[in-house]
């Protein structure tokens, strides 16, 4: 899926900023233009995620024409991200992991404590993990 983005002019003293203007708040970036498009497509998709783990919907993307008219954005160049679709699909899929036995027999004692299948609990900790700080994300 593609969303529009309008990037900010940078300097030899100043980062290129990049909103996306369709999910609110979705701002990053960069040094380079390049740092700054790879920045906001990152912060496009943790956006998303968060979105989805919290069951909002998500705003559809607007046209190229309507973002370039959005006057707090006057002299700003309009450009796109392209994001995975994997993003936005919550399709179950089945999957064949190896683990040692007592390794799994914990995994299903700590799944059955929590009321949960296995493999939701192996969701609930992914997306868990996902959010720590040690995990790599604010």
């Amino acid at each position: 899926m593609r969303y529009p983005i309008l990037i900010e002019p940078g300097s030899a003293d100043t980062a290129f900023g990049v909103a996306v203007p369709d999910l609110p708040g979705c701002f990053s970036a960069g040094d380079t233009l390049d740092e700054a498009i790879d920045a906001a497509r990152e912060a496009a998709a943790a956006w998303i995620d968060a979105a989805l783990d919290e069951a909002r919907p998500l705003p559809p993307p607007s046209s190229l024409d309507a973002v370039r008219r959005l006057p707090d954005y006057a002299g700003w160049t309009v450009g796109v991200i392209e994001l995975d679709d994997v993003l936005f699909d919550d399709t179950i899929e089945r999957v064949n992991i190896t683990l040692p036995r007592r390794v799994l027999r914990r995994l299903d004692d700590l799944a059955r404590a929590e009321g949960q299948s296995r493999g939701a609990f192996i969701a609930h900790l992914t997306l868990s993990a996902h959010k720590t700080p040690e995990a790599g994300t604010p």
